[in-house]
Order: structure tokens, then C-alpha cells, then sequence
């Protein structure tokens, strides 16, 4: 895990933000009458639950004391409807402000998914997909809170504390001076609990990470693990993470556990101290009976918001540091931009240009140095190289999936630079090593659910393929449940069907990289089968470590320390007797002996490569 990762997954920031929060509501821009009706519906509770207690006061010193048993009755039936209305307002207050949530929360996700749609390929290179999920799911998730329980509920506490206070000063000034008295204390003691909730979400944010990392990495590593049989360690090492995280969390139960009781004492201390002084004014005839009752009943329902601080508090501290790292998101703009006036040829040919292209994913440290080729339309010309030679990367920067620092390419004349994206990507077919497939059926994964690829242009895809032999097998055919990733498929079945998937969106240009690598005998027969069709007046670049897959190829270029060494046929460059020759050579005694024999000649030859093709250069 990158420093960069841990400082912005451990964000911490205030529990209120004015700037994040004003952000946080353009989100409800949209929905703004929903929000004043939301708050509108809160007010009419606000009011019933202030009605409650001065019914009560009515029902006491008018009805009761005068024995007016109809009277009493009238009011008993308006303190019942109060309760009604009171869950009427409550309900409906709730579902508005919930629903407006979830539609904002969708709206933000949709944001972000588009956004991240738009980044180029380095930006995942230093952002882990875990992370990513986190900021669209939890992150957003952890906002509709701040929605529905914390900004809202906030503001409803707010309005019960005014009105609380405003209906005891009203009924009895004196009395309401010596109720809210003890309020500066809870207030220094609430101060004091945000204080430790703050350290200890902290804390559990940082131990959180740690511990959801280290069963990611562990699981993802099963088999490792129990091929060595290290069980037994690896699950000490998460079990002391687990014990650190339960005992944080402890600490918060102990602050929690402290905290309501305290709010509990001074809740009834309040009532004491009311009853106390309401009781000696009684005799002296300054208050009433039923102001005293409805004072208690006023109490229990200003305390009630401050017992509610700490999960509001909490909601409010989360949701401040998602919105800190999805605005950290949001505001990462992409480096690979789309031209404001993009160009491409009217029909697309397929000739593909490279002229002294550079490139780098770290500054300071090239991959490719210089690169210049030129692949004719209908071309066929093949990149070999040593492992982290460059020869993948040539294929990144023509799709642009990385920026290149120097030089052109070009696609039928026009700078990729100058096409719209999409557009270009569209015209290039990319089969790589490892086919990524998606959850879904077999015709689905070779369509991507694009509706101008009808079912015929599928079944020709899979034909010339040569997977639809193997579908036509399966129950369901075409609809076969495919597994997350193909898991249900073998490597070669599962490259078969990229392959397809490229054929169907009929590229002009092909790109096979390592596409052949992990298959087995047979099924590479299938595609060299294949391509000899397929390739026709189309262009390809074939990618590949096994120099058998190339020998046919119009054109094969060397590429060595980002550069290319040598070019030429397969025969030609075997007559040069160069790095090509030395690649085939070592190759070839592999697949012959095998073993010892071909382990000995490596460093000699590897060496003496390198030292020819520095020559060269």
C-alpha cells in the first residue's frame, strides 16, 4: 500500500467543514423542493412535540383542578391527535428526506463512475480498486447518513432546544432560568466526549485500513499460504490486528457507556432541581400544577438531542472524511484529454505510424527511447523482446492509454492526439494475454452489451474464432453462464472468446498481445488457424514471447531497452545472426532438451546479445 494511499485513506478533517458541506449540498440542488417540504414536515413535528406537554398543562390546571371532566376529555382527544399528527409529520419528514438522499447519493455515484471512466490508465496504476469501490460505495453511502440522520437531524434537535426553551420561558421565565441552568456543565462534559469520540475514530480509521488490507492481501494469497503452510502465521499476524481494532472500538463503548448516564443524571437532576423550586413557587401560589408537569415534560425532551450527540457526532465526523476523500476524487482531473475539435479520415485504412516516440510512467526513466516504424494498411508486423523490453508499451501509447513525452504517432496520417478517443480505441481490436470476461453468457461477453452487434455478426465472430465449437457444446449455448472472470473457463477458452469479442467489433487494426502465450498446443493451432483468415486486409501487431506465433509475419521488429534493434523477416533476421537469432536459439533448446543443458547456455548468450546489439547501436 502507497504512502499517498494512507494519507487520504486515513483523512480525519473536522467534524464540520463549511466548504465540504456546501459542496455536499449542491448534490441536493436538483431536489430542492423535496428539501423544503422535507423541512417543512419537520417543523409541523417540532410543533407537535412542543403541543404535547402544554396540552397537559391545560388538561391540569383548567380540567382537572376545575373537575371539568368534558373539557378533559376534549384535550385528551387533541393530545391524541397531537400523537398522530406527530407520526404522520415524523413518517413523512423521514421517507422525503431519505428519498431525496438516495437520489442525490445517485446522482454522486453516477459522478464518480463517469469520472472514473475518463481516467487514463496510470491513474489506476497508483489507485488500488479496493480504494476506488470504497469511494463510490461506502464513502457515498456514509453521505446518505449525513442525509438522513445527521444534517437533518441536527437541524431537528436544534429546533427542539429553541422551542423547548422558548415554551418554558413563555410559561414561566423565572423557572426556565433555573432549568437551563445546569446546561453550560453538559455542554463542557459533551465537549470532553467529542473530544475522546474524535481520538478514538481516529484510531479505528487507521487500524480499520490496516485490518481490511491485511485480509485482502491474505485471502488473495490463499493458496500461497497454505502451499507453505504458514496457516498458523498468517492468522497470528490478523488476529493481532483484530485484537487492536476490538480493543479501539472498547475504548469507544467505555466513552459511550460513560456518556449516557451522565446525560441520564443530569436529566434527572434537572427534574429534581424543577420539582424542587417549582414546588416551593406552588405554595406560594407563582406557578402552577400543571406548569410544573409540563416542565418535567419539556426536560425529558431537551435532553433527549444531547443523548442523541454521539451518534450524531460520529455520522458528521465520517461524513465530513468521505466527502474529503470523494472531493480529493472528483477533483483529479484527467491528463489525457480529448482534443476540442477532434479529427479522423473519413474511412479508415489501418496504416499505423511511430515517429522518435518517448515514453515514461516514472519521470526520469524511459520505456520506450525513440521508437520509429511504420505499419502499412493490411500489415502484418510482430514485436519480440525480452520481458520489459518496451514491446507492450508501444501497444499503450498507440492506444493512449499513457501520454507519450516525445515524438508522433500517427493513424492514417492523423496525430492520435488529435482523435476523439473513443473513436480511435474503436478502431483498434486488443486481444490481450489474459482476456478479461465479466459476469453475464457468452454472447453478452463478446458483444459488451453493444446493441449495434447483432446476433449474426456473433455467431461469425465465434466461428472464425474457433470457440463456437465449444459453445455449441454447452447446455444454453450462447446464454451459458459465464463466472466472474471466466472462473468456469479454461485459459484458452477464455482467450478464444476475446478474441471473438475483438472480431466482432471489427477493427481495422488488430493488436495481439501475448494473446497465444498460455495456450495450450491445440488451441494455439486454432488460432494460427485462425489469423490466416482473420488477418486478411487488415492490419495487425502481434505481441508475443513465443517466436513460433511470429514467423509468418510481413515484418518482425526487435525491441530491446525501448528501442528498436533490429527489423526484418523471420529468416532475415535469423541470418543477421543478431539478438532475434540468439532469442530463436535459446527458444529452440528449450523446447529440444530442456533442462540443464539450456540453462547453461543462457548467461553466454544473454551476454553476448546484449554486447552485439550494443555494438550495433
Amino acid at each position: 500500500m502507497s504512502a499517498g494511499y494512507q494519507v487520504e485513506d486515513h483523512i480525519l478533517g473536522k467534524a464540520y467543514d463549511a466548504r465540504l458541506m456546501r459542496r455536499i449540498l449542491w448534490y441536493l440542488r436538483p431536489y430542492w423542493k423535496l428539501l423544503i417540504l422535507s423541512l417543512v414536515f419537520l417543523g409541523f413535528y417540532t410543533a407537535s412535540q412542543l403541543l404535547g406537554p402544554y396540552l397537559t398543562k391545560i388538561a391540569i390546571d383548567r380540567y382537572i383542578a376545575a373537575g371539568d371532566v368534558g373539557g378533559l376529555d376534549r384535550v385528551a382527544g387533541l393530545y391524541l391527535l397531537t400523537v398522530i399528527l406527530g407520526f404522520v409529520f415524523l413518517f413523512a419528514q423521514t421517507y422525503t428526506m431519505e428519498y431525496t438522499g438516495q437520489r442525490a447519493m445517485h446522482d454522486l455515484r453516477t459522478e464518480i463512475f463517469a469520472h472514473l471512466q475518463k481516467q487514463d490508465l496510470a491513474f489506476f496504476d497508483h489507485n488500488p480498486v479496493g480504494r476506488l469501490m470504497t469511494r463510490t460505495i461506502n464513502d457515498v453511502e456514509t453521505l446518505n447518513e449525513l442525509f438522513s440522520t445527521g444534517v437533518i437531524g441536527l437541524l431537528g434537535d436544534a429546533f427542539i432546544v429553541l422551542g423547548v426553551a422558548g415554551a418554558m420561558f413563555w410559561l414561566n421565565w423565572k423557572l426556565a432560568l433555573i432549568t437551563i441552568g445546569g446546561f453550560p456543565l453538559i455542554l463542557y462534559v459533551s465537549r470532553f466526549y467529542r473530544r475522546r469520540a474524535r481520538e478514538v475514530y481516529r484510531d479505528s480509521r487507521l487500524i480499520l485500513a490496516k485490518l481490511n488490507s491485511t485480509l485482502q492481501e491474505n485471502i488473495a494469497g490463499i493458496g500461497t499460504t497454505q502451499t507453505f503452510g504458514q496457516e498458523k502465521n498468517v492468522y497470528e499476524r490478523f488476529q493481532n490486528v483484530n485484537t487492536d481494532y476490538r480493543d479501539t472500538l472498547l475504548r469507544s463503548v467505555r466513552y459511550n457507556a460513560m456518556f449516557f448516564p451522565i446525560v441520564e443524571v443530569f436529566s434527572a437532576l434537572t427534574i429534581g432541581l424543577t420539582l424542587w423550586h417549582a414546588g416551593g413557587m406552588m405554595f406560594q401560589g407563582a406557578v402552577e400544577a400543571g406548569v410544573m408537569v409540563a416542565f418535567i415534560q419539556y426536560i425529558q425532551r431537551i435532553y433527549q438531542p444531547i443523548r442523541d450527540l454521539a451518534e450524531k457526532y460520529n455520522i458528521m465526523q465520517a461524513a465530513m472524511a468521505s466527502s474529503e476523500r470523494i472531493f480529493t476524487l472528483l477533483d483529479t482531473s484527467e491528463k489525457i484529454k480529448n482534443p476540442r475539435k477532434p479529427k479522423a479520415p473519413e474511412r479508415l485504412l489501418g496504416a499505423v505510424e511511430f515517429s522518435d516516440v518517448w515514453l515514461s510512467y516514472t519521470p526520469g526513466e524511459p520505456v520506450l527511447k525513440g521508437i520509429s516504424f511504420k505499419l502499412s494498411p493490411g500489415e502484418k508486423i510482430a514485436l519480440v523482446g525480452a520481458t520489459g523490453a518496451g514491446k507492450s508499451s508501444v501497444v499503450a501509447s498507440l492506444l493512449r492509454f499513457y501520454e507519450i513525452e516525445r515524438g508522433s504517432i500517427f493513424v492514417d496520417g492523423v496525430d492520435i492526439r488529435d482523435w476523439d478517443k473513443r473513436a480511435l480505441r474503436r478502431h483498434l481490436g486488443l486481444v490481450l494475454q489474459d482476456g478479461f470476461l465479466f459476469s453475464g453468457d457468452m454472447a453478452t461477453n463478446v458483444t459488451l452489451r453493444d446493441p449495434k452487434i447483432g446476433e449474426p455478426r456473433v455467431l461469425e465472430a465465434c466461428a472464425r474464432a474457433r470457440i463456437a465449437p465449444f459453445i455449441e457444446r454447452l447446455p444454453n449455448r450462447y446464454r451459458e453462464t459465464v463466472q466472474e472472470r471466466g472462473a468456469t473457463l479454461s485459459q484458452g477458452q477464455r482467450q478464444l472468446l476475446s478474441f471473438a469479442r475483438a472480431l466482432a467489433f471489427d477493427p481495422r487494426i488488430l493488436i495481439l498481445d501475448e494473446a497465444t502465450s498460455s495456450v495450450d498446443s491445440e488451441t494455439e493451432m486454432l488460432i494460427q488457424e485462425a489469423l490466416k483468415e482473420l488477418l486478411k486486409d487488415r492490419s495487425a501487431m502481434i505481441i508475443a514471447h513465443r517466436l513460433s506465433t511470429v514467423q509468418t509475419a510481413d515484418r518482425i521488429l526487435v525491441v530491446h531497452k525501448g528501442q528498436i534493434r533490429e527489423e526484418g523477416t523471420h529468416q532475415a533476421l535469423l541470418k543477421r545472426g543478431g539478438l532475434y537469432s540468439r532469442l530463436y536459439e535459446l527458444q529452440y533448446q528449450f523446447q529440444e532438451y530442456g533442462g540443464a543443458e539450456a540453462l547453461r547456455n543462457i548467461t553466454t548468450s544473454t551476454r553476448e546479445s546484449t554486447r552485439q546489439s550494443g555494438d550495433q547501436a
